[in-house]
């Protein structure tokens, strides 16, 4: 996948990843279409995990949530991380769930640092503050909007109080070793070429996930298990 390679997030803080290709489910798929699939079988698999009960609880109460599949830190002294995801939206009134827009997640990091990680994301987006700083061209986390790590347990605390304390959620799963970077100041591009790419035009984020113009028949596995979790 090429999409963080074109990209100079936060002044040149990156360093550059080479981004493990994910798993084709056909060799006719297209890349945008197995980043869909893998973000389904991201939600499937950590929705299916009573350690994450709270994050489906917030999720039946989010405005939409950004899903990276794979998230990769490296580095020695100098490291950093990065990795490609789908943004999608959830009306609050009916409880649907949007077709996809593509993202761009990466974070820069100086310190001691040694070992390699590579973690399954899901930023769960509370508010519609949060929503909006994410359709703002080059948004960091942080900055742009408050992020903090979501809760976890068995989703009580979720379920009874309306009140978030950030806009944003992140929830991740990992493997590997590896200290350094969090995702504060984090940087999040729109993929403009992967969605014309997907939709067939040139379409904006705001236009998929909150105007709902564009949809793609590849995107509806990935909907229902949204709306599938956020349910359970």
């Amino acid at each position: 996948m090429q999409m963080m390679s074109r990209r100079d997030l936060m002044g040149g803080a990156v360093t550059a990843i080479a981004l493990a290709g994910f798993g084709r489910a056909a060799l006719a798929a297209s890349d945008q279409q197995t980043l869909v699939d893998q973000a389904r079988i991201t939600i499937e698999s950590m929705g299916s995990d009573p350690s994450y009960g709270d994050m489906k609880a917030y999720l039946s109460r989010s405005v939409g949530c950004l899903i990276v599949p794979q998230l990769l830190k490296a580095g020695f002294i100098i490291g950093g991380s990065g990795g490609d995801g789908v943004l999608v939206g959830r009306d609050k009134a009916s409880g649907q769930w949007s077709a996809p827009a593509f993202y761009s997640l990466a974070a820069g990091s100086i310190g001691l640092q040694i070992g390699a990680q590579a973690s399954e994301v899901v930023l769960v987006v509370n508010n519609q503050r949060g929503l909006e700083a994410i359709f703002k061209d080059e948004m960091k986390l942080g900055a742009d909007a408050s992020i903090a790590v979501g809760p976890v347990g068995s989703g009580v605390e979720a379920a009874t109080t309306t009140n978030f304390r950030a806009d944003i959620y992140s929830y991740a799963r990992a493997k590997g070793l590896f200290a350094g970077a969090s995702l504060e100041g984090a940087g999040v591009l729109s993929a403009a070429s992967w969605n014309k790419a997907y939709y067939g035009r040139s379409v904006n984020p705001r236009d998929i996930v909150l105007n709902r113009l564009v949809d793609n028949p590849g995107a509806a596995a990935l909907k229902s298990t949204l709306a599938r979790v956020a349910h359970a």
